[in-house]
């Protein structure tokens, strides 16, 4: 169940569908939140110590101005907390990119679930870093809002994305408590059959929901590797999908922090609230 969660607010980009998202899940479970905002501070700080008064006087207006949108974006989701009548803390610091990304991290770890805003291609800021790093860091479940995302959110007709390994498996399990209390669940098999284990097999999967009370359909395609996440995009529409579970994908130890094709494609392009597992 989840009774703990963790919010991380952007402070560079509309906050709204990640402010929203959040609430009506913690007042959904009764649960408490506690949500972070990030002040990002530059990097360069021995650059900006050698640069002078001048430099520095910069650099402090600089980290201001960004503290001063991190408690504007902090107000906004206190004013929701406070009307939704929910359990919550509220953090706002400043911090370097690195130093935010330790805080952040450590702190998902100590939490049921996290829940994030989709990174946003078209801009450059460092929220859109903070996301998919609190995938690999954060040791559970992770949902993505989309930043297009408007209107209330709720979890009741779920597509479960299955190819039968660990991460699916490992999803699975982190979204069990929002799958127990859908109205309807189908599972997305795209791809090879012949690849997927006999025990693992989509099939198999209807067999252990159906032993939990959780009764699923399949809707499987035949689909190259390119064609995966467009296709699972389009079930989402077809099924009026509310929330998509899959696993967060690396292709190794070496580049764990990577994320792997269809993960990637699926940040890209979100079109509904996505719970990830790595």
């Amino acid at each position: 169940m989840f009774k703990n969660l963790l919010v991380l607010i952007p402070s560079e980009r509309p906050a709204r569908p990640v402010i929203d998202g959040a609430v009506l899940l913690t007042m959904a479970y009764g649960a408490h939140l506690d949500a972070l905002s990030v002040a990002y501070e530059t990097a360069n700080v021995p650059i900006a110590a050698a640069g002078g008064a001048a430099v520095a006087m910069i650099v402090e207006e600089t980290r201001q101005r960004a503290l001063e949108r991190a408690e504007a974006a902090m107000r906004v989701f206190e004013v929701e907390a406070k009307h939704a009548g929910i359990s919550y803390t509220c953090r706002t610091m400043s911090a370097t990119p690195r130093e935010a990304l330790a805080i952040a991290g450590a702190s998902a770890r100590l939490h049921d679930l996290t829940v994030v805003l989709q990174p946003e291609p078209e801009r450059d800021t460092f929220d859109n870093d903070m996301p998919q790093e609190i995938l690999f860091q954060s040791g559970g479940p992770v949902l993505f809002m989309p930043y297009t995302f408007r209107g209330a959110f709720t979890a009741r007709r779920i597509g479960i994305c299955w190819d039968g390994s660990r991460l699916a498996g490992r999803a699975l399990r982190d979204a069990m408590p929002l799958l127990r209390h859908a109205d309807a669940l189908t599972i997305i098999s795209i791809g090879n059959p012949g690849a997927i284990p006999d025990e693992a097999s989509p099939q198999r999967l209807v067999e252990h929901l159906a032993r939990l009370g959780l009764p699923a359909k399949i809707v499987a395609f035949p689909a190259a590797h390119s064609e995966i996440q467009p296709t699972i995009l389009s079930v989402a529409a077809d099924e009026s999908l509310d929330l998509l579970v899959m696993g967060g994908y690396g292709h190794s130890r070496l580049q764990e922090r990577l994320l792997g094709g269809v993960t990637r494609e699926m940040l890209q392009c979100m079109t509904v609230p996505t719970l990830m597992s790595h």
